[in-house]
C-alpha cells in the first residue's frame, strides 16, 4: 500500500510530501499519485506514474520537485477521495459479487492495473483475509459498481 509513504527528491532527499490517494481513470489504470504537502495549510498535488523513478518499501523516489503538479480538478477517480473507488461492490462480467473493492496493484512503470483486492467486510477479513483477484480487461467502472473479466487460472 502506498498511502502514507513519503515522496523523496532524489537531488537533494528533500521530502516533498507523503501519498494520500491514486488517481484512477475509467479505463483502468493508475495514472497518478496524489501527495498532500505543507505544513499547516496542506495543499494536493499529482505525480504522474511515469515521473516516478522508483517505488520502494519505505518511499517513493522522485528526480526533482518539477514533477509535483498542482491538482487542477479532481480526478476521474480515487481510491479514497473524489469519484471513490474503495468501498463499491465488485462483480464478474458473468454476475457473481465478488466483493468489496479496497486495494490495486498495478505495474509500476505504465500504472496498469494487474490486481484488485477485495473485502467481504472486518470479521471476515480477520478469519479467512482478503482476497486478490487478477482481471484479463480493463474493468468497467460505473457509480454503483465495478465489473471485471476475472482471469481464469
Amino acid at each position: 500500500m502506498l498511502k502514507g509513504l513519503p515522496v523523496i527528491n532524489l537531488q537533494d532527499g528533500t521530502r516533498l510530501g507523503d501519498i494520500c490517494d491514486l488517481s484512477v481513470s475509467g479505463d483502468g489504470r493508475v495514472k497518478a499519485l496524489l501527495l498532500k504537502k505543507g505544513t499547516f495549510i496542506k495543499k494536493t498535488f499529482s505525480i504522474k506514474v511515469e515521473n516516478v523513478d522508483s517505488f520502494g518499501w519505505d518511499g517513493v523516489m522522485v528526480k526533482d520537485q518539477s514533477v509535483l503538479e498542482a491538482l487542477q480538478g479532481p480526478p476521474e477517480f480515487t481510491l479514497e477521495h473524489q469519484g471513490k473507488l474503495s468501498g463499491k461492490m465488485m462483480y464478474s462480467q458473468e454476475g457473481e459479487q465478488l466483493g468489496l473493492f479496497e486495494d490495486v496493484y498495478f505495474q509500476e512503470e505504465l500504472g496498469t492495473i494487474v490486481g484488485y483486492e477485495l473485502t467481504d467486510g472486518f470479521f471476515s477479513d480477520i478469519t479467512t483475509g482478503k482476497r486478490v483477484i487478477k482481471a484479463a480487461d480493463p474493468p468497467a467502472i460505473g457509480k454503483d459498481a465495478i465489473i471485471v473479466n476475472v482471469e481464469k487460472s
